[in-house]
């Protein structure tokens, strides 16, 4: 058996017993440890994690920043690799995060940041605002924590200069259009409460500007249009997404009743 690297995987999951088969595949017998933290999980996926080897603990969710922090808090290994369960680590990955630590200098660095690609319909996308998306997932325990918005947007944020790997993390986050247009109001929703915490308010400006913005750089300048008309659509439907975003901070600062007709009924 091959010598298994000094490093946790570390998994939040609710209801992933669909996707946690391919992403625990993906890093089994190869990693020392794999952490899996559910939260409200009513499905199997519990069963799946253990028959994986992975070891299971339970909690509320606390927003993204924290859940994800106390998850990493039960993790023993000084390495961590951070993924969700609709992401799986590609051979190429394994093959750049294996590279990393033959490195001489591996401990000089406090993480280390890869592309994430992501098959939407019928194909990867390969340009656009989706990639190649690079994320710092792989990290030194000591020297880094999930940061960032307590809502939304949360990150790894390490202290020390962060390696480069070759190889995609591989996303399936959207296995149908109508998933990909349902999860626009829960984002809507997060964004609205991010910009109260903030006492962010809203703008005109940028709600006419931003959308338009958002669809030129990711269909002409970030090259989406390579990516055919899944190209065309992503770069549309985060325009519009931005929209919804502003129109919903918009409506939450200045919906009122309608007035009551004293001659109706």
């Amino acid at each position: 058996m091959a010598e298994t690297l000094p490093l946790s995987v570390v998994i939040v999951a609710c209801n992933e017993a669909h996707n946690l088969p391919r992403c625990l595949a993906s890093v089994q017998g190869w990693v020392a440890e794999i952490i899996v933290v559910l939260n409200g999980t009513t499905d199997d996926s519990e069963m799946i994690a253990e028959q994986h080897g992975a070891v299971v603990f339970e909690t509320e969710w606390r927003g993204y920043r924290d859940t994800k922090n106390w998850a990493l808090d039960h993790a023993t290994r000084p390495w961590a690799l951070a993924l969700d369960a609709d992401e799986e680590v590609s051979a190429a990955l394994r093959a750049g995060i294996e590279a990393f630590f033959r490195r001489a200098d591996h401990e000089s660095f406090a993480g280390a940041r890869f592309p994430r690609k992501v098959w939407f319909i019928d194909r990867w996308i390969m340009h656009g605002d989706w990639y190649p998306d690079y994320n710092l997932r792989l990290f030194h325990r000591g020297r880094a924590r999930w940061g960032g918005d307590a809502f939304v947007h949360e990150k790894v944020e390490v202290d020390s200069p962060v390696a480069t790997l070759t190889g995609d993390l591989h996303h399936y986050s959207f296995p149908s259009l109508s998933r990909h247009v349902a999860k626009i109001n829960p984002f809507a929703d997060l964004f609205v409460e991010q910009q109260k915490a903030r006492n962010g308010r809203f703008s005109l400006a940028t709600a006419v500007l931003r959308p338009g913005w958002r669809f030129f750089r990711a269909y002409v300048l970030k090259l989406g249009c390579l990516d055919g008309y899944p190209g065309f659509y992503i770069a549309w439907a985060n325009a519009f997404g931005a929209l919804v975003r502003y129109s919903r901070l918009y409506e939450a600062e200045r919906r009122k009743e309608p007035p009551i007709d004293a001659h109706s009924g």
